[in-house]
């Protein structure tokens, strides 16, 4: 009998879009010979097991089973491509490691870190990572839009500390604009991280680990019309994505290295996305770590895999294997 791995998405954030999509392009990288695959949705707390588009099926919560025709369905994997809440920022991991379900991706306190932007830039910088300046603002606390465009300059960032694929993103040139850029990027959450603006070439890094290999991928450079990489960039095909990015060797090997050693300080598992900018004066600035990284069909992770010579039903084995170990 074939393992049974349940793609779980959708979530509770603006991102329950793209995720689903994730979760589109994730059950056809899996490899139908070697595993049965079905899509399990959480919204609030409805969670459905969908093996086909026509059927759907309570999930019961205290074994992440369901029943089908009287038979109870167990599964033996959980693939998390929740971008969000509760799947990227450690809620659902906690309660896998609760129930004894192996999971694709980090643990309960490296997705709690990696989610939280400020709090991992941080951490990183304690490692040698540079990073933007950036403040942080929390829901009903003062601020002086004053005093933080003295401390950072303009043009900076504005945007949600806890959300990803550019909602509530503003890249804010104007004083004027800051109180309307706070507001919108509240909207996703009740952190804000203001950032300094960092002139230079925009890359991300992708990469996984098993017990016995590490496998980085080809770097992307990004490079949009657009003000910043936003959604209309990341989804509606205003970029440009470069693999592999037209880097130096030494650069190249550089970014690989520092990808691979943050994703062991933080306790990464899986398939992890860093992204970086490279300033003007050559050197690598951390931007964020996302340990669910997009996997739909114009996401960075596929475009790398096909640049290293790779195939990505492999990748999928590797990653679930390393759990389950047959």
């Amino acid at each position: 009998m074939k393992p049974s791995i349940a793609i779980v998405a959708g979530g509770d954030s603006s991102e329950s879009e793209v995720s689903l999509r994730s979760a589109q392009g994730i059950r056809s990288f899996i490899d139908a010979d070697r595993y049965d695959t079905t899509l399990v949705t959480i919204h609030g707390g409805e969670w459905l097991a969908r093996p086909s588009e026509t059927e759907s099926y309570p999930i019961d919560k205290d074994d992440f089973s369901y029943c089908k025709d009287g038979q109870k369905h167990r599964f033996d994997f959980a693939y998390i491509t929740i971008h969000g809440t509760p799947g990227e920022n450690g809620i659902l991991q906690g309660y896998f490691d609760l129930i004894g379900m192996k999971y694709s991706c980090c643990g309960v306190l490296a997705a709690a870190l990696t989610f939280n932007k400020f709090a991992c830039n941080r951490y990183l910088q304690a490692f040698g990572a540079k990073i933007a300046r950036s403040v942080l603002l929390r829901k009903g606390q003062a601020y002086s839009a004053a005093d933080i465009v003295k401390e950072l300059g303009l043009p900076c960032f504005v945007k949600s500390n806890v959300g990803g694929s550019s909602f509530g993103v503003t890249k804010v040139k104007e004083a004027s604009q800051f109180d309307a850029a706070v507001s919108r990027a509240f909207q996703e959450g009740d952190e804000v991280i203001v950032e300094s603006f960092l002139k230079g070439t925009e890359l991300t890094s992708g990469m996984y680990k098993t017990k016995t290999k590490t496998v980085n991928f080809p770097l992307t450079e990004v490079v949009t019309a657009n003000e910043f990489f936003d959604y209309d960039a990341k989804y509606n095909g205003q970029v440009q994505e470069i693999t592999p990015a037209r880097l130096s060797p030494e650069l190249t090997a550089e970014i690989q290295r520092q990808t691979a050693y943050y994703y062991d300080v933080m306790g990464c598992k899986g398939i992890v996305r860093i992204d970086f900018i490279v300033t003007e004066d050559g050197v690598p600035h951390v931007l964020e770590a996302n340990t669910t990284p997009g996997m739909t069909a114009t996401s960075f992770i596929p475009q790398q895999v096909r640049a290293a010579g790779l195939d990505i039903k492999d990748v999928m084995t590797d990653i679930i294997e390393n759990e389950i170990g047959r």
